[in-house]
């Protein structure tokens, strides 16, 4: 048997192990597609269940086969605009030249934000234009205070993308409008928050055998005499979890505007039923439930999606 080796226990591909600052994504890179368009929607995760579904894919290893697939369940009720904020690129990031408030509000948006009653116009000069959405929880029954979040707009032109989000700012936009089944999306979402956790659950760190001197949970070494201090990458306890996690290439299996299609008896587990438009996701989705879930254009696709036939839904209770 050859040696087994492990060179450090804990990925620095997540690091540093900050939480995030609110329960919801912010993305700060959008996919450059030419076609003029939203870039992205958002919903509330409701909980998984499992689809059986016919793969028609042509080089599928189970191509005409039935096979089973986990789906993760996202409620997406309508989005209404903000405002449309244009930016200029400076040397000390990008800047806020000016600003397009809607003008009909909805009436939970005082919970989060009040409105400016300003007349914004459209500069001549600027670089980025972003669209500024906020949701309806009150529509699935979890709060009323909505969140506010920026979109990105697809399209050649910065003066394209302007003229076509400028027609959305009165109009609510639904998620039918943005993604379209069969594609590939990234999601985009806060991870279940753990508290304090010892090392051995944070970093996957070896217990150590019963003739150890001291804890057994926890690292052999903390490093060199010289130089004398404990380097950052040295594993230990610590915060863990509520990080902003980004899962790329996810499959939207289905969107559908019938709840009933998808009515699990006794409803979703801490959730409900859902009563909106959904988006059902292959695999699963980093988050807890009822927490906002960020679907956006991938910035990775490059290859074709497989192509799924939904052959019957599980309807089974999750409690």
């Amino acid at each position: 048997m050859g040696n087994i080796r492990n060179p450090r226990r804990g990925s620095m591909q997540f690091w540093p192990r900050c939480r995030a600052r609110r329960p919801y994504a912010r993305i700060k890179i959008w996919s450059n597609i030419n076609e003029t368009k939203l870039l992205g929607f958002a919903g509330y995760k409701a909980g998984m269940t499992h689809v059986m579904v016919d793969d028609n894919s042509p080089n599928s290893m189970t191509k005409g086969e039935t096979i089973f697939c986990p789906v993760t369940i996202i409620e997406c009720p309508p989005l209404r605009p903000y405002s449309l904020r244009f930016y200029k690129k400076t040397v000390n990031g990008h800047k806020l030249v000016s600003e397009i408030f809607a003008k009909n509000f909805d009436k939970h948006i005082r919970r989060k934000v009040i409105p400016s009653k300003k007349e914004g116009k459209q500069p001549e000069d600027f670089d980025i234009v972003r669209l500024a959405v906020y949701t309806q929880p009150n529509m699935v029954s979890l709060k009323k205070t909505p969140e506010l979040f920026e979109l990105g707009i697809g399209g050649k032109d910065v003066k394209e993308k302007a003229a076509y989000a400028l027609g959305l700012l009165d109009k609510e936009i639904k998620v039918t409008d943005v993604l379209k089944e069969g594609q590939f999306v990234d999601t985009h979402s806060v991870s279940k928050a753990k508290g304090t956790q010892g090392p051995v659950k944070r970093f996957g760190v070896r217990i150590r055998q019963h003739k150890a001197e001291k804890t057994k949970r926890g690292p052999a070494t903390l490093g060199s005499w010289h130089p004398n201090r404990v380097d950052f990458r040295v594993a230990h306890a610590g915060k863990m979890g509520f990080h902003l996690r980004t899962e790329h290439n996810k499959l939207v299996v289905k969107i559908g505007n019938d709840p009933k299609e998808i009515a699990v008896k006794g409803g979703f587990l801490n959730y409900g039923v859902v009563k909106n438009e959904y988006v059902m996701v292959k695999g699963s989705v980093a988050g807890t439930r009822k927490r906002l879930i960020t679907l956006t254009e991938p910035t990775r696709a490059l290859v074709k999606p497989p192509q799924y036939t939904i052959d019957s839904i599980s309807l089974s209770s999750k409690q």
